[in-house]
């Protein structure tokens, strides 16, 4: 005859392992949903787009948020979400992230990077696991979870799924930024992408460094290929490499030293070089060309003077007097519309940052030292407005696999950082604070 404790902890037991299957069937479900989104061929040149509009719609009607798809470009659908607030007085929460990704060498990845197949350790591979599917539904689900435990948001909550980025953003977040659409949803603070981290803390930007994509190119006489003389395009040319050369390394030995973070200084590489007479066999050998160039990927952090690399540019990259010329291919400024560098602040002048912190530090996180992202990210078409923008992935212990193959992201991970947005998400937009986006 059992004993009444006995009854007792045996419907204990059998409760535990009722919750714990419903734990299991829900994060199947989540993870799901994950493989779902990473399936959508969104890779450039050709992102299926719609597919991708598609299915953040059937997601948005699922959790009875607000939906439109806005076309700012024919063909690049962009996809608004809006979570109403109880104070629409208030300024309102952006929280961003782009649906297109980079191409995906197939023969390179050991499993399909649009499979989405989890290995035995739990990692999910898949181009965009990382850079930034990921983001975008851990937005999702933290509001799913937010939803299901009753919170109602005191402030207008709004996700933006956009295209393009992978290739400027130009089609996407910076004619969003740009819009009157923009200006009637009120931002008072924008969140986007940020990195993985190899440790255990979360990596957080605050800004980020402008690109500067620079051709440079060299002019002069053609002549035999067996003949010295000054000033050939190709020499010419080659003073140029030779300059940027030791410019890379005087910016690159400070990051090696520990000086300065790698943000924090000016990124110089060539990625690609022209110069030679073609011939049916490859180049004419004995023909010095008449013109040369080299294409350079430059990246200029906001604590940096832009104007005078400028300068450097113009007298000693490409100076005239090597008949040589330059051009930029992309070119943005460092400086907000105000004319202040293009910085978040991370101090006590910035609630939102106080607020990111304490909620990060509630979910069992802990934030690394705030950093310059190194690349670009549509974040900076919102720093421009100046308004408060803060790169942040909530990746820990995870390699940075960013446009690498075999990029993928531990199913383990990824359901962390859902709660780490579902703690982020409520702190936000709980906050009642009574200033206006002018008095950030």
């Amino acid at each position: 005859m059992r004993t009444q404790r006995g009854v007792s902890f045996i419907l204990l037991l059998q409760l535990s392992l009722y919750c714990s299957s419903i734990a299991a069937d829900d994060q199947s479900e989540i993870i799901s949903r994950f493989q779902s989104y990473l399936r959508i061929d969104t890779a450039h040149p050709n992102p299926d787009y719609h597919a991708a509009a598609d299915f953040i719609n059937a997601q948005a009607k699922s959790l009875s948020l607000e939906s439109q798809t806005i076309e700012f470009v024919v063909g690049k659908p962009l996809v608004l979400l809006k979570w109403p607030g109880k104070r629409r007085d208030l300024p309102s929460i952006l929280l961003n992230s782009h649906t297109d990704v980079v191409p995906a060498e197939h023969g390179k990845w050991s499993l399909h990077p649009f499979g989405a197949e989890v290995d035995a350790s739990g990692r999910i591979f898949a181009r965009g696991s990382q850079d930034m599917k990921c983001v975008g539904m851990q937005y999702l689900e933290a509001i799913r979870k937010l939803k299901s435990s009753g919170f109602e948001p005191v402030r207008d909550v709004y996700l933006s799924f956009v295209p393009d980025e992978e290739i400027g953003g130009h089609d996407g977040a910076e004619k969003l930024a740009h819009s009157d659409l923009f200006k009637q949803l009120n931002v008072g603070i924008v969140l986007d992408e940020g990195l993985a981290s190899p440790d255990a803390n979360y990596r957080v930007f605050y800004a980020e460094r402008s690109p500067m994509w620079t051709v440079i190119k060299a002019v002069g006489a053609p002549g035999h290929g067996a003949k010295l003389y000054d000033n050939t395009a190709m020499e010419n040319l080659l003073k140029s490499i030779e300059s940027v050369r030791k410019f890379r390394e005087s910016q690159f030995d400070m990051v090696k030293a520990g000086l300065k973070a790698e943000g924090e200084v000016v990124s110089v590489n060539m990625v690609f070089l022209k110069a030679g007479t073609p011939s049916p066999t490859g180049f004419v050998m004995n023909l010095q060309p008449s013109e040369a160039e080299a294409g350079f990927d430059i990246r200029v952090p906001p604590i940096y003077d832009q104007a005078s690399l400028e300068k450097r540019i113009a007298e000693e990259w490409a100076p005239a007097a090597r008949n040589m010329t330059f051009y930029y291919k992309q070119k943005a400024s460092v400086l907000d519309k105000s004319g202040r560098p293009m910085l978040t602040a991370t101090d006590n002048s910035n609630p939102w940052w106080l607020l990111l912190e304490e909620a990060v530090k509630k979910a069992n996180g802990k934030l690394a030292k705030p950093e310059i992202f190194p690349a670009s990210t549509d974040a900076r078409y919102f720093r421009e407005l100046g308004l408060p923008a803060i790169g942040f992935s909530p990746m820990a212990n995870t390699p940075i696999l960013l446009h690498d193959h075999n990029e993928f992201l531990n199913q383990d991970e990824y359901l962390k950082g859902i709660d780490i947005y579902t703690s982020v998400i409520k702190a936000y937009a709980s906050y009642g604070g009574e200033w206006t986006r002018d008095e950030l």
